[in-house]
């Protein structure tokens, strides 16, 4: 009796140390799974940031960081226009102004810049100013967007609705003459990076209404024809 009983202890101990070492063993498993999950996890972001960061850091050729330059750049006045596409007092001001800056381009006294933002995205429900300014880079690309921009206010939908589907933007494209990556590059969003970096830097700028426009960096404040051509000729070298 007395030679079993530390037999049986023995085999307790054994036991739980047999116990003990495999709760250590899953104890280090789980860890492994766990940090190679992270690791896998980090790998997956990486990539996936990789391959948007391209898109969003897109500038559409043609334009620029600060916008669409339209006309010389050796023209001694530059207009500044802020304009949403889904804004009703800049189709108003297109309709108004856009022959006579298309003159003053024209002679070679104005280089206008467009800063296509998206101010008004919160009144549609499909971000139709974000939608409509990426693909107003896509003309630029296309190096088209003097006809785009005209249409567009021409057709323009009314503010807080849904705006013009995705079709309608690559019909209206072709009708002015874009290139044949046009529509993927609007489907896609391509410059919808680019749009968020113009609406940020207007911001920043002090720029809080559309249509917003600056002569040779000082605002207008008579948006006529009229008005327009006296500041073009105030700020012209004599």
């Amino acid at each position: 009796m007395s030679n079993r009983r530390p037999k049986a202890g023995a085999g307790k101990m054994m036991a739980a140390q047999r116990g003990s070492e495999k709760r250590r063993s899953a104890a280090l498993v789980g860890a492994a799974v766990a940090v190679l999950v992270v690791f896998a996890g980090a790998i997956g972001f990486g990539l996936y940031q990789a391959q948007r960061e391209p898109a969003s850091a897109a500038v559409p050729p043609g334009a620029t960081e600060q916008g669409i330059p339209v006309g010389s750049p050796d023209a001694p006045v530059t207009l500044d226009s802020y304009i949403d596409f889904q804004c009703p007092a800049c189709a108003a001001f297109e309709q108004r102004t856009g022959d006579t800056i298309g003159q003053l381009v024209d002679s070679g006294k104005v280089r206008v810049i467009y800063h296509p933002v998206a101010y008004l995205d919160r009144f549609s429900s499909t971000g139709y100013s974000s939608r409509s300014s990426a693909a107003a880079g896509c003309a630029a690309a296309s190096d088209v967007f003097p006809e785009f921009e005209e249409q567009l206010f021409t057709v323009q939908p009314p503010e807080g609705g849904d705006g013009l589907p995705t079709e309608r933007l690559i019909e209206i494209g072709r009708a002015a003459g874009s290139g044949d990556d046009f529509a993927e590059c609007v489907r896609q969003g391509r410059y919808e990076g680019w749009s968020q970096r113009l609406t940020d830097a207007a911001s920043r700028a002090g720029i809080n209404a559309t249509p917003t426009v600056l002569v040779n960096g000082e605002q207008l404040q008579d948006v006529s024809p009229a008005g327009l051509r006296a500041a073009v000729d105030a700020a012209a070298p004599r």
